[in-house]
């Protein structure tokens, strides 16, 4: 049973569902989805950090301005602050334990998945003007700094840059196997919204495949809170619901679907569902 602080954290979540993706704080939104599992958790300290890992990133890029291209500083900042003086890195041992993708976690251990330390890398970035954000590149996440008509990928996995279109090809082939090709959809930037679902999405496949349905169901209703418009993620509520016996919350979930959904393949699958559980009901 959530307590009035995760109540007060779910109102703040459903606040943000009239919000632009600019308008959304990326880092703050994800202190607060992590304070949904750790609600007697003060988020002030973790505020803090944040804070000072902007700080001092702004101080490095200073240092290094002048000595090198405005690009170059800022990249090199933002690895030289929070890959190699806190030590944040990705957690290659236990990659699938659920408190890599919790920020308060992640900034606890200093490890976590890639979506979670590249937020830290995004939130630095933003704090001293730059442009950054994530980027569509799949089964593993990379940021982009940009300036002029510079860009700057780095893997906040590794804590390194990623050099070029080669590198990308690589690293793309190396996740996805050697039939995989880059195409210009992967360096496509991220809105801030697809970001947070992105992270929480890692939370829920995990605990999909261990069979947790009910915190996986949990997960989804979170990131509807934010992202209510979100088509699939009615569907997906709707076919946990029906797992763990919901009839009525799956039937609501999957006719909030068809109202959302333009795709007419899942249209036809769920419109069959739904006959399915109306049939169970009556």
């Amino acid at each position: 049973m959530s307590g009035p602080a995760s109540r007060d954290f779910e109102t703040a979540l459903a606040g943000l569902a009239g919000l632009g993706d600019d308008d959304m704080d990326l880092a703050e939104t994800a202190l607060l989805l992590a304070a949904l599992e750790r609600p007697r958790v003060a988020l002030e300290r973790y505020r803090l950090h944040l804070a000072d890992l902007a700080d001092a990133v702004g101080r490095a890029a200073a240092r290094r301005q002048g000595d090198m291209p405005d690009i170059e500083a800022r990249a090199g900042a933002l690895i030289q602050v929070i890959a190699d003086d806190l030590g944040y890195r990705g957690d290659e041992l236990t990659y699938d334990d659920l408190q890599n993708a919790n920020l308060m976690r992640v900034i606890d251990r200093r490890k976590g998945l890639p979506v979670a330390l590249g937020i830290l890398y995004i939130h630095a970035a933003r704090a001293q003007g730059w442009q950054a954000h994530g980027l569509n590149f799949p089964a593993h996440f990379l940021i982009a700094v940009e300036i002029a008509g510079q860009r700057a990928i780095l893997d906040p996995f590794r804590g390194q840059r990623i050099g070029g279109a080669g590198a990308l090809r690589g690293l793309l082939k190396s996740m996805l196997g050697k039939d995989a090709e880059l195409s210009p959809a992967h360096s496509a930037a991220l809105p801030n919204r697809a970001v947070l679902l992105r992270l929480q999405n890692n939370i829920k496949t995990r605990l999909v495949a261990q069979g947790r349905n009910e915190k996986a169901l949990a997960v989804i209703e979170r990131m509807l809170l934010f992202a209510p418009n979100q088509a699939e993620l009615w569907r997906e509520a709707g076919a946990l619901h029906g797992e763990i016996g919901n009839l009525r919350a799956a039937l609501t979930a999957m006719e909030k679907f068809m109202e959302l959904s333009r795709d007419a393949a899942a249209r036809h699958q769920t419109a069959q569902a739904i006959q399915t559980l109306r049939r169970r009901l009556h």
